[in-house]
């Protein structure tokens, strides 16, 4: 049975994204779904002043080894000022100083949302375009606008457009998990 990691990229403990992300996880039929929370990640801000003088903290073997134990990954993104949230920058920053195959060539299914129209459409670009460069494979993605009209973790995805759109993108996703099942 195949693993699939999720996690919104925010420390916000009643994230919108986090939600997105454990419903989308939950979409999946006959995988283990786990977890992940930035806040068990804690570091402090990057510098290579930092870094020179305390090394690389432990938290960074152990995100890794989260990411290794995956065999997918879904990740719905929060959007600060139209980019990543801090929280996670930091992380990133940090795991990239260790290796730069943050993501170990996974299959990864983005996700954005946000209160408003906008759908975080800002982050969710930035990473379909640079999550590669960190060595993940993406095979989709999905912004939801308006998260509170547009969906509820009882119900999902509300409105039948973008319930159509995001299940035409999560197939993609569910497809590479099946032939990376069969390879």
């Amino acid at each position: 049975m195949k693993n699939v990691l999720v996690f919104g990229a925010t420390n916000s403990k009643e994230s919108i994204n986090k939600q997105l992300a454990l419903w989308a996880g939950n979409q999946l039929e006959n995988v283990n779904v786990s977890t992940l929370d930035l806040n068990d990640y804690e570091m402090p801000i990057y510098s290579i002043d930092k870094e020179g003088a305390s090394g690389i903290p432990k938290e960074v073997e152990v995100f890794k080894a989260e990411i290794a134990k995956a065999d997918a990954i879904i990740i719905s993104f929060a959007e600060h000022n139209g980019n990543y949230t801090v929280a996670y920058k930091n992380i990133f920053d940090w795991v990239s100083r260790s290796t730069r195959e943050v993501y170990q060539n996974k299959p990864v299914f983005v996700l954005a949302s946000s209160p408003g129209p906008g759908g975080a459409k800002s982050v969710l670009n930035i990473a379909t375009s640079s999550l590669p460069y960190a060595a993940a494979d993406v095979k989709g993605s999905f912004s939801l606008p308006s998260y509170h009209n547009n969906f509820t973790v009882e119900e999902g995805i509300k409105e039948g457009a973008l319930n159509e759109q995001f299940q035409s993108e999560f197939k993609k996703f569910k497809e590479a998990i099946l032939v990376s099942e069969s390879v």
